[in-house]
């Protein structure tokens, strides 16, 4: 075993012979694979291989796409068989809500060329004639969906990264990542010590444990995971495509005349919670019949056969789990130069060779090669490599697979973990919470006597018309938000502003108590945060950006102060709530509350001061996520209860209305405001977001992504973030809707939700023009139709907001009384 190396990856399953394989397809050669057993025996080998295409979001479709092209040609590359092969799947629905989502997936495949056929219950039956499918209502076929064998398939990885280099060594336990400087230079191992440039974890279920001993968060949980494997089932057609019937959590894949029937229960069984045995290699857990007996004879209900054949294999294993359902991928923001790619949910057949090719992109070009929010690592937060909160979570996580995954659906397990000050207030007044980043949020408030729960559908859910008041009331009159997830930071130093400047793409050299909008860009331009910037003093700023992106936004800042510099950043997001209050009565009911001069005059849009309010002394910061003239209150903790009883007391005289997040949504849709992750993430530029108005292209020393941009400029926009606003008020849109423009496939949505003031639903994407540039002329001279689950609905497509594009209200610049609501909703 060599005493160095580029890079060391720590876990032999198909993930990790993934990183090794492209990596060495990009030429770093010096790459050692450790593996503490054998390769595949920790989760990999027991795997039932298959491949699918279509996934919840755009980038993770794209991954498994990239998966399937390689695994179709990796045979004839290493020399080893695969068992690879495309037999499709097909999806059933037995209910109209799951075919909703199916045929909502079979419209987002359009958006990737991804080939999806909308059945009948005959024609699916056609396809799988064993099953029973005189419940269904319909289905979804995939014909280029596959299966594939797992430890060959690693295998022929392993295979091909050893022919260009890379050395792979079994029975090698790594006992300790090796730190300095708050970076990764190595391993410990039962064998020795190697240094290295780079430590990749694909550890697995061991991940967790590896990085915590180095301070890093990589929360994942094991549980059981069961299977059966029949004896021969007669008539069973060779090659059949794979069958999921997520409404009975229930999976089968035909396999040499038998069928592997899998599921994932609603409530799942964690395990490990003692620590993973040190012999732990190639192990099955002990069986629990009793456990899947009703799934099983679900199972035999949509296939009869079963009933009349053996089990000649009753399987459980274990498989590891996150938080979200969806992987981690990516550096460690604790420790650099450690890269992570673990808890695959299930899924990681499909997903090894997407995520090992970015991941080595990520190592080699220092930066992923595509928006990876969706399972950055960063994503994550400290608390939730928590033990206890992984352990419950776990219960449901592994069942969310195979659940309806609704729009809005929050989840059930581990909550509570953090709440604002306000959080028993808001509750009283009938708050309904939803949860992001571990933070318990009003998404809306139930009337007195309604019962403050969701009730999921794909149309207007039982809130709808809740929020849509708390909509109105903050068009007409005020409204008052709880925003204390907000995350917050401080930055102080002499050479603060110099860092800030260099980092963000506006100018932050104002005077005190100026707020500045801004985004923070890559070397290529995108935008890898988006946010707002307070001079609170001469050398002190304070920063203000999501709750989902605390830990990546602080992370990225300090990574780029740099060494020697006088300024230093600190997360302040516990030391202060945040209250909104946001409408065209706002002043009046905070005027009530303090001496301040709230006049447009003293006290003008984007600017901050420290007022007295209530008995208390707050930062009122005149800015706006929904388009209204308004506030935002920064409250030190102690004080917020108090400001709130105040605030909402004083309110009440005008009509003001507790709003949740639904709410602020529906809003700052209407408003064209963007929101990062969906409408704007690291590869999509200011200027094609239309934000070009946040770039300060004369400063002094100019600032990360500044050339990316200016060539960009000079050559013209290839895409464009566009308003949409569909003619049917019945059909709601969500994401990753397909966009047609005159009958050609352009683009996709990228959020929606309903308009209550505009009166229809909306949405916002980015839409092409065949390589061409896209301006003016070409956005308004077409005709538009959005896909919504298979059914094409006419629409009016806008470069700029559908309400109040000239900023008048939030300026409080026009004198029109305010809107009422649109009739339509």
């Amino acid at each position: 075993m060599p005493k160095q190396a580029q890079v060391v990856i720590v876990g032999g399953g198909i993930v990790g012979c993934s990183v090794a394989y492209h990596l060495t397809l990009r030429g770093w050669t010096d790459v050692v694979v450790l593996e503490r057993k054998q390769l595949t025996s920790g989760t990999t080998w027991h795997a039932a291989g298959l491949v699918g295409q279509l996934r919840p979001t755009y980038n993770l479709t794209r991954l498994a796409q990239y998966t399937a092209e390689l695994y179709s040609a990796l045979e004839q590359e290493s020399g080893q068989a695969t068992g690879f092969r495309q037999i499709g799947s097909l999806a059933l629905a037995s209910n109209a809500g799951r075919f909703e989502e199916l045929k909502r997936g079979a419209s987002m495949a359009r958006c990737f060329g991804l080939e999806a056929d909308i059945l009948t219950p005959r024609q699916a039956s056609e396809l799988w004639p064993l099953m029973v499918a005189d419940d269904l209502v319909g289905a979804v076929y995939l014909p280029k969906d596959g299966q594939t064998n797992p430890i060959d398939t690693t295998q022929a990885l392993a295979k091909a990264a050893k022919r260009r280099g890379a050395r792979i060594f079994e029975n090698v336990k790594v006992t300790d990542i090796i730190i300095d400087n708050a970076r990764a230079k190595g391993v410990r191992t039962s064998d020795g010590e190697i240094t290295a440039e780079y430590v990749v974890n694909c550890a697995g279920m061991w991940a967790r444990q590896l990085a915590a001993s180095v301070g890093a968060t990589v929360p994942l949980h094991a549980a059981e995971h069961f299977y059966i494997v029949t004896e021969g089932v007669p008539d069973l057609p060779k090659h059949s495509p794979v069958l999921r019937d997520a409404d009975a959590c229930t999976y089968f894949k035909e396999d040499a005349g038998k069928l592997l029937v899998g599921w994932f229960e609603p409530v799942a069984k964690p395990w490990g919670m003692s620590g993973i045995p040190e012999s732990f290699s190639f192990d099955t857990l002990p069986d629990d019949f009793e456990h899947i007996e009703p799934l099983l004879e679900a199972a035999i209900r949509r296939v009869p056969a079963l009933a009349r054949t053996g089990i000649q294999l009753f399987f459980n294993g274990p498989e590891s789990f996150t938080p979200d359902d969806r992987y981690l991928l990516g550096e460690t923001p604790e420790v650099r130069n450690h890269f992570v790619a673990a808890g695959f949910n299930s899924i990681g057949i499909s997903s090894a060779g997407g995520a090992g090719k970015v991941l080595a992109d990520w190592i080699i070009d220092g930066h992923p090669p595509m928006d990876l929010w969706d399972v950055d690592i960063r994503r994550m937060m400290p608390f939730q490599r928590n033990h206890r909160y992984l352990k419950d979570r776990t219960v449901e996580a592994l069942g969310l697979l195979y659940a309806m995954h609704w729009p809005y659906r929050q989840p059930e397990t581990a909550r509570g973990v953090r709440r604002s000050v306000l959080h028993d207030r808001l509750l009283a007044q009938g708050a309904c919470f939803g949860e992001l980043a571990g933070w318990e949020r009003p998404n809306w408030y139930a009337p007195t006597s309604t019962e403050a729960r969701y009730e999921y559908s794909y149309g207007r859910q039982n809130w709808f018309e809740f929020s849509a008041d708390e909509h109105k009331a903050v068009r007409q009159s005020a409204g008052l938000f709880d925003q204390s997830s907000f995350g917050k930071y401080i930055l102080e130093g002499a050479d603060a502003e110099t860092v800030l400047n260099q980092v963000c793409a506006n100018n932050v050299s104002v005077p005190v108590g100026q707020i500045v909008y801004t985004q923070w860009l890559n070397h290529r331009g995108g935008i890898e945060a988006d946010l707002t910037i307070t001079r609170v003093g001469e050398t002190q700023f304070l920063i203000v950006t999501a709750a989902a992106t605390q830990t990546r936004d602080l992370a990225w800042l300090q990574r780029h102060i740099p060494d020697g510099a006088r300024a230093v950043a600190v997360d302040v997001t516990s030391g202060y709530a945040v209250l909104g209050l946001m409408g065209p009565r706002s002043r009046d009911v905070l005027s009530r509350l303090t001496d301040a001069d709230l006049s447009n005059e003293a006290f003008p849009f984007a600017t901050s001061q420290l007022i007295d309010i209530g008995y208390a002394r707050a930062r009122a910061s005149r800015i706006t996520y929904v388009g209204e003239l308004g506030w935002e209150l920064y409250i030190p903790t102690e004080f917020a209860q108090g400001v709130f009883d105040t605030v909402k007391e004083e309110g009440a005289a005008v009509g003001m209305r507790l709003a949740g997040y639904h709410a602020m949504n529906s809003l700052r849709m209407e408003k064209g405001y963007r929101h990062w992750g969906h409408d704007i993430t690291d590869e999509d530029t200011p200027l094609e977001a239309g934000l070009g108005f946040a770039v300060s292209w004369s400063k002094a020393g100019g600032f990360v992504g500044r050339d990316a941009l200016q060539r960009q400029k000079d050559e013209g926009l290839k895409r464009r973030l566009v308003q949409i606003a569909l003619s049917h008020s019945d059909k709601l849109i969500y994401h990753n809707e397909p966009i047609w423009r005159d009958g050609v496939l352009i683009g996709r949505v990228t959020s929606g939700t309903f308009g209550h003031t505009i009166g229809k639903p909306l949405g916002m994407g980015y839409v092409e023009n065949r390589g061409a540039n896209v301006d003016a002329a070409f956005v308004n001279g077409g005709g538009y139709e959005i896909e919504v689950a298979g059914e094409r609905v006419p629409a009016e497509v806008s470069l700029r907001p559908f309400y109040d594009p000239g900023n008048r209200r939030v300026k409080e610049l026009s004198e029109e009384p305010a809107p009422a609501l649109a009739a339509a909703s």
